[in-house]
Parts: structure tokens; C-alpha cells; sequence
């Protein structure tokens, strides 16, 4: 098993640890009833629908 030579530096260790935080915003896609943006495999907040049936 390999193991460090050296000591990582905080700078060092800072940014590799910084890269996993920048997600990304999500994707929106529109209400095929009412056409308002909703988050993909949601409920539509509102109409209330979600693959064409009501559940709100």
C-alpha cells in the first residue's frame, strides 16, 4: 500500500477539500400542466401534479 513521503501542507489539503463543495445548481424543467418550473422528479408546487395525476 503506498503511503506519503511527505507531510500535504493546509494550503495543500484546503484546496483539494474545497473541490467537492462546487455543486452545481439543479436543472429545472416546466409543469407539462401549468408550465411553471419545477425540480425534474417532483410534484409541481403549483398545480400539484406529478406524471399527470394529482397527489397534492
Amino acid at each position: 500500500m503506498g503511503v506519503p513521503k511527505r507531510r500535504q501542507s493546509h494550503s495543500r489539503t484546503s484546496k483539494r477539500r474545497s473541490e467537492w463543495r462546487k455543486i452545481e445548481k439543479p436543472g429545472l424543467v416546466e409543469c407539462p400542466q401549468c408550465h411553471e418550473l419545477k425540480m425534474p422528479h417532483r410534484a409541481c408546487l403549483a398545480c400539484g401534479y406529478y406524471k399527470g395525476k394529482s397527489v397534492m
